[in-house]
């Protein structure tokens, strides 16, 4: 089995889930007008698991519907709002925390460093 077909019938499932517990919920409230439908489809399974796919894919959509519409209406907590730049600007300066035993064994390698180019400033030179 291909995973296009596993996801489409995981996707009808779940359609058909949805249909049927919406199809459930108007039963409750109009017990007579589910009746009447569901006596019409009879015994066909078919029939009964198509209708409730489409109810299920109806459901699904207006539920989309519905949560797009509510967040559209929730501000972004992550976009800049005029309150947050309302208070005075703190400007600060980052400044390099060294340790003294680091920082002078940094001086001592430096002064190293410059005695060894002297000597090879000199060896050059000698050629």
């Amino acid at each position: 089995m291909y995973s296009d077909d596993i996801s489409q019938t995981l996707q009808k499932g779940f359609r058909v889930t949805l249909g049927a517990t919406a199809s459930l919920i108007e039963a409750i409230q109009d017990p007579e007008t589910s009746n009447q439908k569901f006596s019409t489809l009879g015994g066909d399974v078919n029939r009964l698991t198509e209708e409730l796919e489409v109810k299920g894919a109806t459901t699904e959509r207006e539920a989309r519907l519905f949560v797009d519409s509510l967040l559209s209406q929730v501000p972004n907590p992550f976009t800049n709002s005029g309150a947050a730049t309302d208070g005075p600007t703190i400007t600060t300066v980052a400044s390099p925390v060294v340790d003294a035993a680091v920082q002078s064994d940094l001086e001592s390698l430096t002064q190293e460093l410059a005695a060894i180019r002297k000597e090879i400033e000199a060896l050059k030179g000698q050629r």
